[in-house]
């Protein structure tokens, strides 16, 4: 409808002005009516006339229009509202969200924990978002590859594996599976390598000796424990997937973008990369930037290469994708501008369809950010305090997971993308205020009004456009998640989709307290309208990944 609008006013534009200009369209505060324009301040210098001149020029001409308007009225000096009528209106809801990646192939990657650590609060945040954006994607059309990507070598490794071989050492007896099993997460072994590696010189060698050989893979010893290590990692990390509901298409690793990153690279020393003190750099002050290395003087590869390697072999699985989506924190900003500066002077589309997404800072309310080991707060350590919180919050409930899932997804998602979050597990499991379970309770509060008229959702008759001015608020409101849906995959942000459905669902409980629903005359259109309220929200809940049970 917003479409159909614009296209109005760009010819009525054309017919009284002869000016072709494409209109902005906002959504103005429901009392104004449904979209607004300031089409008559952009047109005032042009045409060197007040912006009140014009828009009562706009309003005349556009009341001739009633095919899906129903009023148009000035609104402050040059801005123009616009009413809907009632069958416009309705007919919005029904056509549902563009969809504007319809059979396009779209790669988001995220979930990127390297095995061998934990993965900490900051990953699970990076894997909801990315899942999340990815089903934005998918409810505009698109065929979605899920990737991640993990640092399976380099020195975190060599610090692990040092601190299990340390442990083996200790006791003759143990057997190697016992020892990386008897931890709660293989992180725990680095941590405890990492303060070695930082306070005691000799064991600061041997972590570098360790981690020659994980590259030349000559020690029998060394290549068991990393298969082992690495295998506990994936698992670990597997399980936090799978209570979230996240699977992936495919799980790329740093040992396999080696290859293909040093080979980028050498072919284009001299018109991308220049060699500086025995390494190989790109000089990024040349363009604003910073100096970076992408191949060091003793010949490996950085992560620089390495993610020029995986954008090359991402490139290779999936050619015809329009778009690769990378999610990481704040503090990776710089380094991939220079990294993608660097790629797109080797290749200029695959650089344009890669877009860099940061997140920002997370923290507890507590100010806790720290696991029951002391070093950091882990993904698990957050999932089982989200759980706890569900189980003393729902001590009854048979829908546990459900409200779990909606708790730790919205909790993260409600935020906008690149803002710094306070989490505060104690309101994510309200049902009063923005929180997920406040939305399940509202989609099934909708629900239960089914139960008590004795209707099931097949017997329920389309709505006609003949609306109260309550009723009307509701499918106003209905009516903006189209737009929504279109901001949000633009932007790449889902939470405007969680703000939006935050008022729907208030929009929906002040309608319900105002319209008698059950044995009321309307009763069968006030039904209509809840089904096209509850069907709303619940689509907008499972684009976050959150089920919208029927009872809580």
């Amino acid at each position: 409808m917003k479409e159909k609008l614009s296209e109005l006013i760009k010819r009525s534009c054309q017919d009284l002005f002869n000016e072709n200009i494409v209109p902005v369209i906002n959504r103005p505060d429901e009392k104004f009516g449904d979209f607004s324009t300031n089409i008559a301040l952009i047109l005032s210098p042009k045409l060197n006339r007040s912006p009140i001149e014009i828009s009562n020029e706009l309003i005349n001409k556009l009341n001739e229009n009633k095919d899906i308007i129903d009023s148009v009225s000035l609104a402050g000096p040059g801005f123009i509202n616009f009413k809907l009528n009632n069958n416009a209106l309705l007919d919005s809801i029904k056509k549902g969200p563009v969809k504007e990646f319809q059979d396009k192939e779209v790669i988001v990657e995220f979930g990127n924990a390297n095995p061998f650590k934990e993965m900490h609060l900051g990953h699970l945040y990076m894997s909801v978002v990315g899942d999340s954006i990815a089903k934005l994607f998918e409810a505009s059309g698109a065929k979605v590859e899920r990737v991640s990507y993990h640092g399976d070598v380099g020195l975190h490794v060599a610090k692990t594996i040092w601190a299990i071989k340390n442990k083996l050492n200790e006791d003759n007896n143990a057997k190697l599976e016992d020892i990386i099993n008897d931890k709660k997460d293989i992180g725990e072994f680095y941590a405890y390598g990492t303060k070695a590696y930082e306070t005691n010189e000799i064991s600061q060698q041997e972590i570098k000796d360790i981690n020659k050989l994980i590259y030349t893979k000559t020690d029998p010893l060394i290549n068991e424990i990393y298969k082992l290590g690495k295998a506990d990692s994936f698992s670990n990390f597997d399980e936090v997937f799978k209570s979230l509901e996240i699977s992936f298409n495919k799980r790329y690793l740093e040992s396999e973008t080696s290859e293909a990153g040093v080979k980028i690279v050498n072919e284009n020393i001299g018109k991308v990369f220049k060699h500086s003190d025995g390494a190989i750099v790109f000089d990024g002050e040349s363009i604003g930037l910073h100096t970076r290395v992408f191949i060091n003087s003793l010949g490996l590869p950085t992560y620089e290469a390495k993610d020029l390697g995986l954008a090359e072999l991402k490139n290779i699985d999936f050619p015809n994708a329009v778009k690769s989506i990378i999610i990481t924190d704040t503090q990776q900003l710089e380094y991939f501008k220079v990294m993608l500066a660097a790629l797109k002077l080797i290749n200029s589309d695959l650089a344009n369809k890669t877009l860099h997404l940061t997140h920002g800072h997370l923290g507890l309310s507590t100010g806790k950010m720290s696991s029951r080991t002391g070093e950091i707060y882990t993904a698990k350590s957050f999932i089982q305090d989200i759980i706890q919180a569900v189980n003393s919050a729902f001590p009854d409930s048979s829908v546990k997971q459900e409200v779990y899932m909606s708790a730790l997804r919205y909790t993260l998602l409600k935020h906008r993308l690149g803002s710094d979050i306070v989490i505060d597990v104690h309101d994510s499991v309200a049902l009063e205020g923005n929180s997920g379970p406040y939305l399940q309770y509202s989609h099934a509060r909708a629900r239960s009004i089914f139960r008590r008229a004795n209707v099931v959702e097949t017997q329920i008759i389309d709505t006609d456009a003949d609306f109260d001015m309550e009723e009307r608020k509701l499918v106003s409101k209905i009516s903006e998640f189209s737009d929504v849906v279109e901001l949000a995959v633009n932007e790449l942000k889902p939470h405007h989709v969680c703000n939006y459905l935050y008022e729907l669902a208030q929009t929906f409980n002040r309608f319900y307290e105002n319209s008698r629903v059950i044995n009321d005359p309307r009763q069968d259109k006030r039904l209509s309208l809840i089904l096209l309220y509850s069907n709303t929200l619940k689509y907008g809940l499972n684009m976050l990944g959150i089920p919208a049970p029927d009872k809580m």
